[in-house]
């Protein structure tokens, strides 16, 4: 009983860091809502050989069968560099109960377009790996008006060093602060709950590969003045401390599929 108490005050205490980031995040213009409360399925595809055209066609004819299921809508880029899969598919969820009720399930079965059994057959012929992890991010309305307009995307995933997820969580949190008072997109956070190794994976989006790579020209004493309001001495700690805390990085860049 004393364990099962002490377990419950831990994800306490963590929920309440959230609300608390939260609410700086958005004191300093981020989404409403930074909390991860919304589920969302992330699947990272590498093409087989020769079939990128035909794998993104698949999930193209598969989204008519989403949009009237109510699993719509599937929010995605293509890499141009970086890790090794090409497609990077966010799919809304809401929750685990939501997305597997009857009523939505139902649907799913009823809508038009290719069934769940010829989806996979050609998605096993076209796809040469695969890899799911179910996470818990921003609200969908801020994702959606994330993506909406947007052209380029960063993503950096992460698998933390032991006990320091939370940690982590409040580092990505404090670089969104320093990424906003030096006039950068904030960075939606996903927290992993359960599929793939990582412990969660942040996503910027931008208008172009310019808007990614320069940002807004801004002084040194600038920077210096954002880095101490979100809490760390300099801009030069920021990476090396970032480090600490990881066991296991990995970016990828890369552009909206038309």
């Amino acid at each position: 009983m004393r364990n099962r108490s002490k377990k419950t005050s831990t994800v306490l205490l963590f929920f309440a860091l959230l609300v608390f980031l939260s609410l700086a995040a958005s004191e300093a213009g981020g989404p409403p809502s930074a909390k991860p409360a919304y589920l969302y399925k992330t699947t990272f595809v590498r093409a087989a050989p020769g079939k990128l055209l035909d794998l993104i066609a698949l999930y193209k004819s598969r989204m008519t069968v989403d949009d009237a299921s109510g699993d719509g809508p599937l929010l995605w880029w293509r890499h141009t560099q970086g890790d090794q899969w090409d497609l990077m598919l966010l799919s809304p969820m809401g929750s685990y109960a939501e997305y597997y009720s009857r009523g939505r399930s139902a649907r799913r079965d009823k809508a038009a377009g290719p069934s769940q059994e010829e989806f996979v057959r050609k998605l096993n012929a076209c796809s040469a790996w695969r890899e799911d992890i179910f996470v818990f991010g921003p609200p969908l309305d801020a994702v959606k008006k994330a993506f909406d307009g947007t052209a380029y995307y960063h993503i950096e995933i992460f698998v933390s060093l032991p006990g320091k997820q939370e940690e982590l969580f409040k580092e990505r949190e404090m670089e969104n602060i320093y990424a906003l008072e030096t006039g950068r997109p904030y960075n939606m956070i996903f927290v992993r709950d359960q599929g793939a190794v990582w412990d969660l994976f942040t996503l910027g989006c931008y208008r172009d590969i310019k808007h990614w790579a320069v940002g807004d020209e801004i002084t040194k004493e600038q920077r210096a003045a954002a880095a101490r309001k979100a809490g760390f001495n300099s801009p030069e700690e920021i990476g090396p401390y970032m480090r600490t805390l990881i066991d296991m990085h990995r970016d990828t860049m890369g552009m909206a599929i038309k």
